[in-house]
């Protein structure tokens, strides 16, 4: 848990070393409404089953089948500003995109995954609280399906992103390619600066995107699902705890599958080559 009289460790210390963005700790949720809470709530469990409903289809879902009287606009901004989604078929508003920021091409088309750090893909999701919302970053491996690495935040910076993705390249070495959709953290400056900083390839979700970040959109229904709906965090530090110790199952004991009903970890841990004991300047 966080200390803030800590005599040894500063809070952004203590926050660094629980994957927790300082600005997590002083959440306040009473500007959220009671009702955008509950919509919120709504759309991400209604995503998750319908990943293709776009905001336009999920306002008519809100409305027609559940008779909530909410005007579209409002829809629009739950659904694409406060939790960044998009539909994954292509269309005029699969993702929130700043559109002058450079975007890179999709480079995983008939590539062959064949190794652990080859190929990341890392995305952002809201997640529930026992009152409010907060965000999860994560990072995928896609050959092992292994989450390399994840923070939690109460907001979608762009600098959030770049410290996050400089953390997992320190910890965890460099893959040859990270895969990220076209949200504006991701096409931002400070972000591609800091990918290709590493020499790290950036590859970016198109328009038929509906399989390019299947692997890290699998796993937020996972954890989602599994942990987070079943007992809603009540704060930054319990949301840790609980990310933390549903990862340590997901990585090590959850087996998946498409790799051979096998956990991640036996396909990341024990293949990859040895990370680099110091860094080129």
């Amino acid at each position: 848990m966080i200390d803030k009289g800590h005599a040894g460790l500063s809070i952004v210390k203590q926050c660094g070393l629980l994957n927790i963005n300082r600005s997590g700790l002083y959440y306040d949720p009473k500007n959220i409404s009671e009702l955008n809470l509950a919509l919120m709530r709504l759309i991400d469990e209604h995503y998750l089953e319908h990943p293709y409903k776009g905001a336009r289809r999920m306002h008519t879902w809100l409305t027609k089948d559940l008779g909530h009287k909410v005007s579209k606009n409002r829809i629009e901004n739950l659904y694409f500003n406060k939790m960044s989604l998009r539909s994954i078929l292509p269309g005029p508003h699969t993702s929130k995109r700043n559109k002058e920021h450079k975007t890179y091409p999709y480079l995983l088309r008939e590539l062959k995954i064949t190794k652990p750090n080859q190929v990341w893909g890392t995305d952002i999701t809201y997640i529930p609280m026992a009152n409010g919302f907060m965000y999860l970053i994560a990072v995928i491996d896609l050959y092992s399906r292994y989450v390399v690495h994840w923070s939690v935040s109460n907001s979608m910076e762009a600098e959030w992103c770049a410290e996050f993705i400089q953390e997992a390249f320190d910890i965890h070495g460099t893959p040859e390619i990270l895969n990220t959709d076209q949200g504006a953290q991701f096409t931002s400056e400070v972000f591609t600066s800091t990918v290709l900083a590493s020499h790290v390839k950036l590859s970016m979700d198109g328009k038929g995107r509906a399989t390019d970040n299947a692997f890290i959109e699998r796993f937020w229904r996972s954890i989602k699902y599994e942990k987070l709906y079943i007992h809603p965090p009540k704060d930054g530090v319990d949301l840790y705890h609980k990310v933390e110790e549903y990862l340590y199952y997901y990585n090590h004991e959850r087996r998946h599958s498409s790799i051979g009903d096998e956990p991640p970890a036996t396909r990341y841990i024990y293949c990859k080559p040895p990370v680099p004991s110091s860094r080129a300047a």
